[in-house]
């Protein structure tokens, strides 16, 4: 390692820190496994095996023209899982689109050897507005990402990540030099990645994946999150998966891996059992 090599030929980049029970942390979108980078330190610390890797199309793993459907996108984290060997009792941890390759893994692929979850600022189970979602964002919206995208990514991302992290007119929760390292992050990814993984987070229906939960859940959103709301996710999300906990951070923005990142990480090493 650092590279594993899917089942269709696609380099995927791994960091493996630390040694003991495997944690297995799944990017959001338009990062990379280095916005992980708090909690994999902090969990390697505390005796955990902490491996994060950039999804497909993003950070330092390869650009496939194809590929960037869920289930491909699990078959992926399978992959990884297999390559490292993390293949018993491991916690699956995705954050905002990254919970949807833990959902489609535990149904996909019957959650095979994973003990644990969670479902951080995570679009599960459903991101778009319909008649049965009517919490839902918006189809025009979602269409907005998109085009905003096509006509100038650079300044897209600028406003988008501003809005990701919480930043207001007058106050912010994070400095401007980490909107900068996030909007370097957001760069490193393909354009055609980045379009076709806003068309699978913002239109795959993961109501169906919900059953296939039988491990201990955390769900953790910001009651304040604009990108991924909270009623048709994280609260939706916890009323479909039995047993499952969920943590609301009242006044956080989707970025809480970063703007909540001392509470959010005490957090999941509680859920751990450290």
């Amino acid at each position: 390692m650092p590279y594993i090599k899917t089942r269709d030929g696609t380099d995927i980049y791994v960091k493996d820190w630390g040694s003991g029970r495997p944690v297995v942390l799944i990017h959001g979108w338009p990062l990379s496994s280095d916005s992980w980078d708090a909690q994999a330190m902090a969990l390697a610390e505390a005796g955990f095996r902490a491996i994060a890797y950039d999804r497909r199309g993003f950070g330092r793993s390869g650009q496939p023209w194809t590929g960037y459907d869920y289930n491909t996108l699990t078959d992926d984290l399978a992959d990884v899982l297999e390559a490292t060997g993390a293949t018993e009792e491991a916690t699956l941890v995705g954050f905002s689109m990254g919970g949807g390759e833990v959902a489609r893994y535990m149904s996909r692929h019957d959650g095979k050897g994973v003990i644990a979850a969670g479902l951080i600022s995570s679009v599960v189970p459903y991101m778009l507005k319909t008649e049965d979602n009517p919490h839902g964002v918006p189809e025009e919206q979602l269409r907005s990402i998109g085009d905003g995208i096509k006509k100038d990514r650079p300044a897209f991302f600028r406003t988008f990540l501003q809005q990701f992290l919480g930043v207001g007119f007058i106050t912010s929760p994070v400095s401007d030099e980490v909107v900068d390292w996030a909007w370097r992050l957001a760069m490193q990814a393909g354009l055609k990645p980045t379009l076709a993984c806003a068309e699978s987070f913002g239109h795959t229906d993961f109501r169906a994946d919900l059953a296939a939960f039988r491990v201990p859940t955390l769900i953790v959103h910001g009651t304040s999150d604009k990108t991924v709301p909270i009623d048709p996710t994280g609260r939706a999300a916890a009323k479909g998966i039995a047993g499952s906990q969920l943590v609301e951070y009242d006044g956080a923005p989707h970025g809480l891996t970063v703007t909540e990142s001392d509470r959010f990480t005490n957090d999941l090493l509680t859920f751990l059992g450290r």
